[in-house]
């Protein structure tokens, strides 16, 4: 049997892809399927001349203001596969090889330009703008998973906002990127900017021409000039996925809400929706990015894994939010294996309160199918709940300040269910 594609997918639907006038992000992170992947807020700052951020592996001089964001991510590391920001701007990474090798040294993580650029930039296109400015000045690389076997890979981005989104591809310090203004797309574990570039790397061409992955003449595509001649299998398993995102994408196109961009997420026999031997979907988040600006955004995440076996919970950004410590991780700070040397030499238990209950009420299910089943229609119809409540919000018939805490009281609710 071959082996089951190992990629993340990322989606964007915008009007007149969208049911109504809203932007629509989604994502599914697969990672290694005992990973733990949290869900943090941290708050808007102003910071000191000459500070400097610690990311995962490298330091780097600290912007003078961040933005208050949102992150679904690998408890283990800094950055995160997903996010979003108080502008309403989402972000999501995928790994990618090309023809440019990757470097074996630590540098940024794919996962910390992804938290960068949400800190940092105040709409899709001033995020990609962020991510090329670091890419030039820091690089990218370093180990991508806890493991002591190194793996690292380059990374394809989906940026989005309440107006437009952009695909940015990257190979090493090379980049080129994709305006999208309307419709529906999707990207996975390969390049898809073929001609339709909208901004690149200066010396993009350049590059391609002296390697002579492009002749000079003719139009310049990036897929045919930077995608490997041998790409990993991976890669290779990846593009039946790929194929099988755009398809349920275009036969919601028009229609397409956060409840449709859910069950794309939760599709299984596309493999979209993962769950093998070694990797599984961890995390899973969805967006609606309404065109109003009086409106606010709303942000969904599981913080458990399978997302066909889990909850999707709103979160909004609003005044006086506070950290959900029951989908945060603990901390082993100096002495976490990801920071002493030589790295990953120990596990350590970073599950979160939501992440124990939910695999105890997994394991539950499994042994008793009918009380499992009548437990998943109970926490069907807690996700329905707040659909239906978010929709009256955006529709002007409830207060968006009245659900702030929604986050929290649905993890809560969730863990109660499952006791």
């Amino acid at each position: 049997m071959a082996e089951p594609p190992r990629s993340c997918d990322c989606f964007v639907s915008l009007p007149p892809g969208s049911k109504y006038d809203h932007v629509i992000f989604g994502k599914n992170s697969d990672r290694p399927r005992d990973e733990v992947q949290e869900v943090v807020y941290y708050p808007a700052a102003s910071h000191a001349p000459g500070d400097t951020v610690e990311c995962t592996y490298t330091s780097i001089p600290q912007a003078e203001h961040t933005h208050a964001v949102v992150l679904s991510r690998p408890a283990w590391l800094w950055g995160a596969e997903m996010g979003a920001n108080e502008h309403g701007v989402c972000v999501g990474n995928e790994a990618v090889w090309t023809r440019e090798p990757v470097s074996p040294e630590d540098a940024l993580l794919g996962m910390d330009l992804v938290r960068l650029a949400l800190e940092r930039a105040d709409s899709a296109w001033a995020a990609v703008t962020v991510i090329t400015d670091l890419l030039e000045q820091h690089g990218q690389g370093g180990a991508c998973r806890e493991d002591p076997e190194h793996f690292s890979y380059h990374n394809t981005f989906l940026l989005a906002d309440r107006q437009e989104a952009w695909v940015l591809e990257t190979a090493g310090k090379l980049w080129a990127a994709q305006k999208i203004t309307e419709g529906v797309k999707n990207i996975s574990n390969q390049l898809t900017i073929g001609t339709e570039i909208s901004a690149e790397h200066p010396e993009l061409r350049s590059v391609a021409q002296s390697q002579g992955w492009w002749s000079g003449e003719g139009e310049f595509s990036f897929t045919a000039a930077f995608t490997p001649d041998n790409p990993p299998a991976r890669m290779e398993l990846a593009k039946q996925r790929y194929k099988g995102g755009t398809a349920l994408l275009q036969e919601q196109d028009g229609s397409v809400t956060a409840e449709v961009m859910m069950n794309i997420l939760r599709d299984k026999p596309s493999g979209i929706c993962m769950d093998s031997e070694g990797f599984r979907t961890t995390g899973s988040m969805v967006s609606i990015l309404p065109r109003d600006a009086s409106m606010p955004c709303v942000h969904f995440f599981t913080a458990t894994p399978d997302p066909s076996r889990s909850v999707f919970k709103p979160f909004i950004f609003s005044e006086g939010i506070s950290p959900v410590t029951l989908v945060m991780s603990p901390q082993y700070g100096p002495d976490d294996p990801v920071r002493t040397q030589p790295r990953f030499q120990l596990k350590v238990d970073r599950k979160h309160e939501l992440y124990k209950a939910h695999q105890a009420a997994l394991a539950g299910m499994e042994e008793n199918p009918d009380a499992g089943g009548s437990l998943q229609e109970t926490m069907r119809f807690l996700e329905s709940q707040c659909l239906e409540e978010i929709e009256a919000m955006l529709r002007g018939e409830v207060e968006g300040q009245e659900l702030g805490d929604l986050f929290f009281d649905c993890v809560d609710t969730e863990i109660k269910f499952y006791q």
